[in-house]
């Protein structure tokens, strides 16, 4: 359109631009999606993307962030053992469309569910963001 409100040439009537002119100007808004390369607040060498094979994780394939965390007051609360407390590694595991949140004491071998920490994640781009989450929540190195 033009300053007088009429239809220039080569315009679309209503779309408030010439057809010729430069495309409209974008506008980012946070948050408004994610990518799978996102920051997550987890330092890159601590996130382990796996597969069978040891390859690059991709699509659906299972995939596993690993990271170093010391239990806040009252612990994290486990449907084996019940509640672990100290320094402990947290594990989230995608695979089948669900991330699932294990622990185990540093170091150690056995791995326990943590309790209520399964849930839907259609995307398997969303772990790391999932991942830091529980990160954010759990680990508490002051009390």
């Amino acid at each position: 359109m033009n300053a007088d409100g009429d239809a220039a040439p080569g315009a679309v009537p209503g779309a408030g631009m010439n057809a010729d002119g430069p495309p409209a100007a974008t506008t980012a808004v946070p948050g408004a999606g994610m990518q799978a390369d996102a920051d997550s607040g987890v330092p890159a060498s601590e996130r382990e993307p796996t597969v069978a094979g040891g390859d690059a994780a991709v699509g659906g394939a299972p995939q596993s962030r690993t990271t170093d965390i010391v239990a806040g007051p009252g612990g994290v609360m486990t449907d084996e053992v019940g509640v672990v407390t100290g320094e402990l590694t947290l594990r989230s595991d995608y695979a089948d469309g669900h991330v699932t949140l294990t622990v185990q004491y540093k170091d150690a071998d056995e791995w326990y569910a943590v309790t209520g920490g399964r849930v839907a994640l259609p995307d398997p781009a969303g772990l790391d963001a999932v991942h830091g989450i529980a990160v954010g929540l759990l680990n508490r190195p002051e009390g």
